[in-house]
């Protein structure tokens, strides 16, 4: 019997970045799990327990997305991967409401202008998007990405297309901490990886329910909770899993960096002063991160 594969079409408005979203899943040049092609993005992931492989290509107005699934899909697959694009991809981000509203801002009218209609890549899912931050607590960028990559790989989910998949909470819940330490993570990071996959996968955190419903101070009260989860992993998480774009993340070195460009200064600009500087632009503050990241790098971005 032939693996399940379900389809969908989803329209895209004028001006859509598909560049952005293709640079930030070709961010590991080995393409273990992601694979970016011309304008088609192939991703190993785990849906329901079984290895899948999302196969997402950009047209002109519209990206058609399979998903192809080795094992038996229960639910509604046709439905639950159309919401999943349309978060991937940002679609329900207001940002035409922030570009009206600071195109004429004297600073962020300059970001505005060097990339129009950006919008913010996410995650496959919320619960990647938490690994990821953990996994880049206070490292480099492509530091993050060799430990992800290994943590991929030693889940050994493969989809029959050949990508690797990323694992789910269950299947890291599962793993031994040594497993994660051989990866590359500390100790500290392991032990909150672990905590973290089994308080999802016992629905103490019901990410895929918060994604619907997106309760932001009960979101991060309980994440806080979790042992070496911090402000910015929250904040990091709650953009890039699900789509919030007020978190400040005035720890992230990188947007500190960014601000000090935008603001041709020649002193390091520390977090507190990136905090004040951010907070006069709520409910727009991880928008304006990803502007400041945008500046410098797309692979950054």
């Amino acid at each position: 019997m032939s693996a399940p594969s379900f389809s969908c079409a989803v329209a895209l408005p004028p001006g859509f970045r598909a560049s952005d979203i293709l640079a930030f899943h070709r961010r590991d040049p080995l393409m273990v799990a992601e694979r970016v092609e011309g304008s088609t993005l192939q991703k190993g992931m785990a849906w329901q327990g079984s290895a899948a492989c999302l196969t997402i290509r950009f047209h002109a107005g519209q990206a058609a997305a399979e998903l192809a699934i080795d094992g038996p899909a229960s639910g509604s697959p046709r439905s639950e991967l159309e919401r999943m694009v349309r978060r991937m991809l940002g679609l329900a981000q207001p940002i035409e409401e922030f570009e009206q509203a600071y195109r004429a801002h004297p600073q962020l009218g300059r970001l505005i202008a060097s990339h129009p209609g950006l919008r913010v890549p996410l995650t496959a899912t919320p619960f990647e998007a938490l690994t990821w931050a953990i996994t880049g607590q206070q490292i480099s960028v492509s530091a993050a990405i060799s430990i992800r990559r290994r943590l991929i790989q030693a889940a050994a989910l493969r989809h029959s297309a050949g990508l690797c998949c990323h694992p789910d909470a269950g299947q890291i819940a599962r793993m031994p901490e040594e497993v994660l330490r051989a990866a590359g993570f500390s100790r500290t990071k392991a032990q909150t990886l672990i905590s973290l996959s089994r308080q999802v996968e016992e629905n103490l955190l019901p990410l895929d329910a918060w994604a619907d419903t997106l309760p932001v101070d009960e979101m991060r009260e309980q994440l806080l909770l979790v042992p070496g989860i911090g402000p910015w992993t929250v904040s990091y998480a709650l953009l890039r899993g699900f789509g919030w774009l007020d978190g400040s993340l005035h720890g992230d070195v990188a947007v500190r960096r960014g601000l000090q460009l935008l603001l041709d200064g020649t002193d390091k600009i520390g977090e507190e002063q990136t905090k004040r500087w951010l907070a006069e632009f709520s409910p727009w503050r991880a928008l304006i991160a990803a502007h400041l990241w945008a500046l410098q790098s797309s692979s950054i971005y």
